[in-house]
């Protein structure tokens, strides 16, 4: 693969953070113990829900704090010199509704806060389709062999 323009170590980090989000936001499901994930040696932590809630919100916060990062360098110098490719954008935008999805799972999970069924569902839902088209996008990057989010202008 090319070297891309902007530091290495933000795709690292923003792989490993999306990995382990991916894999902690599966595990939240009945997953782990369904699939004996529990039995295998060091993995019995993945049949605790909260533990594993309270590392996803924390993935969450590290993810948040990464997509903040990122942005304020694109508009402090990165937009000068950097334009994003076509699956750049697409994945920018996936990682937005990610973020926005993810902010309103966790308010609907704030005490006191009581929505409507509909509205959860389509939360949820959203949150689900957009992790998976991130990682069809992702694929999609990996066969054409073009990963950067952007190239020098």
């Amino acid at each position: 693969m090319k070297t891309r323009p902007y530091p290495a170590w933000i795709s690292r980090l923003f792989i490993l953070l999306v990995a382990t989000l991916t894999f902690t936001g599966f595990m939240q499901m009945p997953l782990a113990k369904r699939y004996a994930l529990t039995t295998v040696p060091g993995m019995a932590w993945t049949g605790d829900f909260f533990l594993v809630h309270k590392i996803h919100y924390i993935l969450g916060a590290a993810l948040l704090f990464l997509v903040a990062l990122v942005a304020a360098n694109w508009l402090r110098s990165w937009k000068n010199e950097l334009a994003l490719t076509g699956l750049g954008l697409a994945r920018v935008t996936v990682v937005g509704g990610l973020v926005l999805s993810g902010l309103l799972r966790v308010y609907r999970n704030l005490p006191g806060v009581t929505l409507d069924p509909v509205y959860i569902l389509t939360i949820e839902w959203a949150h689900l389709i957009l992790v998976m088209i991130l990682g069809v996008l992702a694929l999609v990057a990996l066969v054409r062999k073009t990963s950067a989010y952007a190239v020098r202008k």
